[in-house]
């Protein structure tokens, strides 16, 4: 077989018939010498098929019989539409072949001359550069391809080459030759469209949200060789808040199918103080255990009842005072909603989560808890759960018990049980520790106590911002929280009280708002909520708690629990391996709090140096002595997370610390 190459045109071949070698399939030319196919042969193939578009004839000046090659490109349209139709019938793998079918791959460009069907029989060629990746084994001077065959037989016909079947390279079945005038198409796909509008990546063959999110440096659980043994993930502590809110009429709205893909970015930029800047750094938060940050939404709200809504409520007939109590009930509702109440009626406005857990104390303790009685809290409580019920107990002869705790700083349920009697009058729990992060069982604990005829308070400062709270699934007597630990303003928070509980609670403070009628002999007390409230409340600062969960809603909670789960694993398991690093708090489950000690250094120390880099973190013993000296320590380092928070801020935390564990090491 000779090649020859003339001046200004392209490559013809010239040979004789040939028998094909063993295996190959039928329809290929009789009589191939030494095991080659015959070029001009396969050429005249590819000639015919092409020759025979849709609706046309064969190109003028080409013969369906021929074996030259030359012409051809004249006859294809210039630029194809790029869908996968009978109208592009050049297979995946020819070099006149676009993403869809036939074409250059690029809308509105002709095939170039020189680049016909056929012309191409050497690797050396030139090959359009959307088919080089698919053809790059053939491509390669004296390859061999998987029939033996050397690649410049392989190459010579641009539909030869496999894509939808066929083992051998070169020699695939003819799926070109499906019919006459008809190419080769894959069939139809439809486009999956959700009730959002968007199509699905899949439809495209482009990877989805799931696939993606394993690329990121953030991974949801440990690797299975954990070298620091670290409690490895199993079932999240926030599915179990997903199961209970999907079956829980009238918040189906809020599951994260109904949300947009989480943007960490987008979040970021709705809270200005993040573009604060501390000692010639930008700022980085994490103290968010201790407070977060407000979203613009909310400050603009605030902005906006002290411009246009001003007013004293519920004493008034003028405008502002109906704009007033219209924005503060409205938030109360809002707060119902939130946590899954059955009524506005069950939420009351206080200070914060102090504040509540004093009025419970001091109006249902003071009723309900007498001499003898018991009060059960557990290891992990912040103080603001620990000194009202001392105090309580102090007063009427009551006993104060406490839950244990492992080494990892979780509840041991089986030593509450113990506790557990008819004296139990009260047990009061937190979620989530705010020294540690523990996820606490409320839900095994709340029903527990009522087997033993206890009521049971939910501490939900450091949760109801990281999941979602469900107060009817829980079954919770109480819920308590504060308004600047979920994104909006301090000096508000909640109480949620059963309906028939509060109904027989005596008022707690005395004075305007909280009365139905007043002599001098007798006064008549509003029924909840506003037998709680009295005085002037925080108005402006309620609405903006409505504003913030608002704001946490169009976000999604299930959104927000699992990019901070995911950045909690990320932190822990780039802070574990920082020499002297001891980290304080390894439950299973853990919500956005990492507490730790560097050895060879005071709590202080450590504060002060993330400091000078902008970083903010809490030292101290965060309001929880006893679950810290349950360790063996009087204070720690504690870094809190929220979901304005990123991986390359936690980098920064990390690498200030491993410099400092360098220079005492």
């Amino acid at each position: 077989m000779t090649i020859q190459r003339p001046t200004g045109s392209p490559p013809r071949v010239e040979g004789a018939s040939v028998s094909p070698p063993p295996g190959l399939p039928a329809g290929l030319p009789a009589g191939l010498p030494a095991g080659l196919p015959d070029p001009a042969q396969l050429a005249r193939l590819a000639t015919e098929f092409f020759s025979a578009l849709p609706g046309g004839a064969a190109a003028p000046g080409v013969s369906a019989g021929s074996g030259a090659v030359g012409g051809v490109a004249s006859a294809l349209p210039a630029a194809a539409p790029i869908l996968a139709s009978a109208s592009n019938p050049a297979p995946a793998g020819s070099p006149l072949a676009g993403p869809g079918g036939s074409g250059t791959g690029v809308p509105g460009l002709a095939v170039p001359q020189g680049k016909a069907a056929g012309a191409n029989l050497l690797p050396s060629a030139p090959t359009h550069v959307l088919a080089l990746g698919n053809r790059a084994p053939a491509l390669v001077p004296h390859a061999a391809a998987q029939n033996g065959l050397p690649d410049n037989a392989v190459a010579i016909a641009p539909a030869l080459e496999p894509r939808a079947g066929g083992a051998a390279l070169g020699v695939a079945p003819f799926y070109f030759l499906d019919a006459p005038g008809h190419g080769w198409q894959r069939p139809e796909q439809p486009i999956a469209l959700p009730a959002s509008g968007i199509a699905a990546p899949a439809s495209f063959g482009l990877p989805g949200e799931d696939e993606l999110r394993e690329l990121l440096s953030i991974h949801r659980f440990a690797p299975l060789d954990d070298q620091h043994g670290l409690p490895r993930g199993g079932e999240p502590y926030f599915v179990e808040g997903t199961r209970a809110q999907d079956a829980t009429p009238g918040l189906a709205a809020s599951t994260p199918a109904a949300r947009p893909p989480f943007d960490v970015n987008a979040i970021r930029r709705d809270f200005p103080i993040l573009q604060e800047r501390v000692n010639g750094k930008q700022l980085i938060w994490f103290d968010n255990a201790a407070t977060t940050h407000k979203p613009q939404s909310v400050i603009d709200r605030l902005a906006y009842f002290y411009a246009h809504e001003n007013s004293n409520i519920h004493r008034a007939a003028h405008t502002l005072a109906g704009r007033a109590t219209d924005a503060y009930e409205a938030a109360r509702a809002k707060v119902q909603r939130f946590i899954g109440a059955s009524s506005p009626d069950e939420i009351v406005f206080v200070r914060g989560t102090t504040e509540a857990i004093n009025l419970i104390a001091k109006t249902w303790g003071v009723q309900n808890v007498g001499a003898g009685d018991e009060i059960v809290v557990s290891h992990l409580e912040h103080h603001a759960n620990i000194v009202p019920w001392q105090q309580l107990a102090a007063q009427t002869g009551a006993t104060l018990r406490v839950i244990p705790v492992d080494d990892s700083g979780q509840v041991l349920l089986d030593e509450y049980r113990k506790l557990l009697n008819d004296r139990t009058k009260i047990v009061s729990v937190t979620q989530v520790s705010n020294a540690l992060g523990t996820v606490v069982p409320v839900r095994e604990i709340v029903e527990l106590a009522h087997r033993a005829g206890a009521k049971a308070l939910v501490d939900g400062a450091q949760s109801v911002s990281h999941m979602r709270v469900d107060v009817q699934a829980l079954d919770a007597d109480f819920f308590v929280f504060s308004g600047h630990k979920i994104f909006g303003p301090t000096g508000i928070g909640v109480v949620y009280g059963k309906r028939a509980v509060l109904d027989d609670m005596p008022p707690w403070q005395g004075g305007g708002n909280m009365i139905a009628d007043v002599t001098f002999e007798r006064t008549v007390f509003q029924p909840p909520p506003n037998r709680f409230e009295a005085g002037t409340g925080n108005i402006a600062d309620a609405v903006g708690l409505g504003a913030a969960l608002d704001y946490v809603e169009r976000v999604g909670i299930e959104n927000i629990a699992r990019y901070e789960h995911d950045l909690l694993e990320y932190a822990t398991h780039a802070l574990a391996p920082v020499p002297g690093v001891r980290l304080v708090g390894t439950a299973r489950d853990k919500a956005s709090v990492l507490s730790f000690v560097l050895q060879g250094y005071a709590t202080e120390e450590v504060g002060r140096a993330l400091s000078q880099e902008g970083i903010a973190v809490r030292s101290g013993h965060h309001c929880a002595q006893p679950i810290l000296r349950r360790f063996g320590l009087e204070a720690t380092v504690r870094p809190s997370l929220a979901f304005y928070n990123t991986c390359d801020e936690v980098d920064a935390m990390v690498s200030v610390v491993r410099q400092l564990a360098a220079r005492r090491t």
